[in-house]
């Protein structure tokens, strides 16, 4: 099965304006080049642009900017002879490096630590490197008169970069082949015999080889395998067709389309109605080559432009006046899957992240240096300790070498304890360019795999995973939602400490199952205190407690509250006496209150889930809440050592909050009429201190204009009048 995430929007488009490109750009980046002259990087998780820069009005961007991940450079080609090439750091791209070239270029294509690949008009293929060594050298031209390239595309086979593009002569297309490392050219001769004209093409590499899928106008997408044995090119050859998918199609036939690989049997189409019912031809669709079955859509009602990328696990679709980034996931093709009648089998969410460039997808080249890795001889690796397996468990030897495809396997099927084994070696082999996307595709598969097997809950490998800082809600949205089920609070405590990006409607789950825990559930589970014992241990020390009398500290003052009772019936709180207040929750139940205090949010969208708490849990939540205020008042700077601790403004509008959610409800409440009421004289009291401190505010600043006398002596009495 696969199916399309909630997806959102990176950036807006012009009225009626379609985006140039969308290229890898690192982790995590994209560059965007737009139709109005302008190129844009932005990062993916955050949705916000981290550079920018615009051509002058005169001049125009012809093909996608693209990013050379050797030099750490963009590239762009302006006015179609004009390079251009700069990096992070420079502003004006006026001022950047300038290259004129004798030909003119239809496109620039770039895999990971390869160079570019330049493609001129005319078909001819060039290294980037040699043409800014000699940007007027003599270009052949391979395309005869009347050609015109309209697609190319680049893949690695037998680790050689080869360009690939698709040409139109009358109503004949050709598809081309340059392998230039080995000065090899290949030409087939597209079959005409299938009705209707060429939309769009894919590549994809597979098992069996390379193989490129074309979507026609009338809704067929056919099939062809290419062969680049040959090393002569003198000979054309046709290329065979065969129909993989015949697309529900409108009356009239398609006009712009797009069809893009996700895995092996998942290919995502745009621009082609999901179903003969279906009104929009503006659906993204997501089909089962295998079983000829749709998986998935989503419809865009403002139009599309036939334009499809795909990185990181994402598609990217450019329709109406947004380019919106769309999350999806791809899971082993079963005929029980398809059909709906899955029961408990090990099904694997594979999100296929590493597409690097546009319209096609590539074998998994960010995970082979780690499968490189893992099977280099022990004495080529880093010495690593000696695992013990347990008793009545067949676990792989440490000393083994270990493929990713092995790894997936072992995830997918073995038990919790060699998954936890393995997972340490895949760890301490992790590449910095790829372990963010390896380490989201194993949580991934690990989360699915408990969503289908009830009894299959690693908590130590997912632990782990989150340990390791590089995963986010965003990339594993299910992950909190299976810890949550498990009422695993330890790793919703590491992941309210590592996500930054956790939905509100998460975090309000998360602090409803804090506040029913029982302090007998948190005994034995292990929860990171950090510094809570530190003022939960004041408390509990009289010696201490007596020291406190009627003392004025950050404003608040017993006194206060007494001479401003709002009603004739002295309530006897802690706060009043000088007995310190005890914390009403243990001390690993505060820990996890603390990061919920913690987290980010908005009011807006938090609002409505307080309101799902009971009357019990918010007057116990107050109840910490007004403690902590209390211990933050008893401090000079109004803020508790150590870290993890909320600071009195955070607490504030926590209790703001809580108290705008469930007002009504504490006020008819009987049981809540003491701490509401205590909450009232509390705030009325610093009120009318801050008022007072207000009055003398005037006469303070005008002690800084008095001007100094002459010194006394070494010592002097001197009376200041304040009126």
């Amino acid at each position: 099965m696969a199916r399309l995430c909630q997806g959102f929007t990176l950036c807006s488009l012009s009225s009626a304006a379609a985006v140039g490109g969308v290229e890898p750009a690192g982790l995590d980046r994209v560059v965007v080049t737009r139709e109005d002259r302008t190129v844009t990087v932005y990062k993916v998780s955050d949705q916000k642009p981290v550079g920018s820069w615009t051509v002058k009005q005169t001049q125009k961007i012809l093909c996608p900017a693209i990013y050379n991940s050797q030099t750490g450079e963009f590239v762009v080609v302006q006015d179609h002879k004009v390079l251009r090439i700069w990096k992070d750091e420079d502003v004006n791209l006026e001022r950047t490096f300038k290259a004129t070239l004798a030909g003119n270029i239809y496109q620039i294509h770039t895999l990971p630590d390869i160079e570019p690949m330049v493609l001129f008009e005319r078909g001819s293929v060039r290294q980037l490197d040699a043409v800014l060594s000699d940007p007027q050298q003599e270009l052949e031209s391979v395309l005869s008169k009347d050609e015109v390239i309209r697609w190319s595309d680049i893949l690695l086979e037998a680790g050689s970069p080869v360009v690939f593009f698709v040409t139109k002569k009358g109503g004949m297309y050709h598809l081309y082949a340059e392998k230039v490392s080995h000065n090899i050219r290949h030409k087939f001769k597209l079959d005409s015999k299938t009705n209707g004209c060429p939309l769009s093409f894919v590549l994809s590499v597979k098992q069996e080889g390379i193989m490129l899928l074309c979507l026609y106008s009338n809704g067929c997408i056919y099939k062809m395998p290419l062969s680049l044995n040959r090393n002569s090119s003198d000979q054309e050859q046709v290329l065979p067709q065969s129909l993989l998918l015949k697309l529900p199609s409108c009356e009239e036939s398609l006009d712009h389309a797009a069809v893009l690989f996700l895995d092996e049997t998942h290919i995502a189409v745009l621009g082609v109605p999901h179903s003969h019912q279906c009104t929009v031809k503006d659906s993204l669709s997501i089909w089962n080559t295998k079983f000829q079955t749709l998986q998935g859509w989503m419809e865009f009602p403002d139009g599309s432009y036939g334009q499809l990328w795909c990185y990181y696990g994402k598609i990217f679709v450019p329709h109406g006046k947004v380019l919106t980034v769309i999350p999806f996931t791809c899971e082993t093709s079963s005929l029980a899957a398809v059909l709906g009648k899955l029961k408990q089998q090990d099904t694997a969410v594979k999100a296929i992240s590493n597409v690097v460039n546009w319209n096609r997808m590539l074998h998994d080249e960010q995970f082979a240096e780690l499968e490189r890795t893992l099977s280099l001889p022990l004495a080529e690796r880093q010495p690593t300790r000696n695992l013990r397996s347990r008793k009545g468990q067949v676990v792989s030897p440490p000393s083994q070498p270990i493929s990713l495809e092995q790894f997936l396997h072992v995830v997918q099927t073995s038990a919790k304890e060699e998954i936890d084994e393995q997972l340490k070696m895949i760890l301490r082999n992790l590449l910095e360019s790829n372990a963010q996307l390896i380490i989201s595709q194993i949580a991934t598969i690990l989360v699915s795999r408990c969503k289908t097997q009830v009894k299959f809950y690693p908590q130590k490998a997912l632990m782990n995973i989150v340990k390791t800082q590089m995963l986010s809600y965003s990339l594993c949205p299910d992950l909190m939602g299976v810890a949550l089920q498990e009422a695993d609070y330890s790793l919703l405590q590491f992941c309210l400490q590592q996500f930054p990006d956790i939905p509100e409607a998460v975090t309000c789950a998360c602090l409803k199952l804090f506040l029913s825990a029982n302090d007998s559930d948190l005994e034995n589970i292990p929860v990171d205190l950090r510094s809570v014992p530190s003022y939960v241990e004041l408390d509990q020390n009289p010696s201490k407690a007596q020291d406190k009398k009627e003392i004025v500290e950050n404003g608040f003052s017993p006194l206060l509250l007494e001479e401003d009772s709002c009603d004739g019936k002295q309530t006897r709180d802690p706060l009043q006496t000088n007995v310190k207040p005890t914390c009403p929750v243990s001390l690993k139940r505060a820990a996890l209150l603390n990061e919920i205090l913690l987290s980010s949010y908005s009011e807006s969208f938090l609002l409505p889930f307080l309101k799902d708490l009971s009357v019990p849990q918010v007057m116990l939540f107050l109840q910490y809440m007004q403690y902590l205020y209390a211990k933050h008042c008893e401090t000079v700077n109004a803020k508790l050592p150590g870290s993890r601790i909320p600071t009195v403004n955070q607490v504030l509008d926590w209790i703001s909050l809580l108290l705008d959610a469930h007002f009504t409800v504490l006020v008819m409440a009987k049981e809540a009429h003491e701490l509401i009421t205590h909450l009232h004289k509390f705030i009325r009291s610093q009120v009318k201190f801050y008022s007072q401190l207000s009055k003398i505010e005037g006469s303070l600043q005008n002690l800084h204009q008095l001007k100094p006398k002459k010194n006394d002596g070494l010592y002097s009495i001197e009376v200041i009048e304040i009126f």
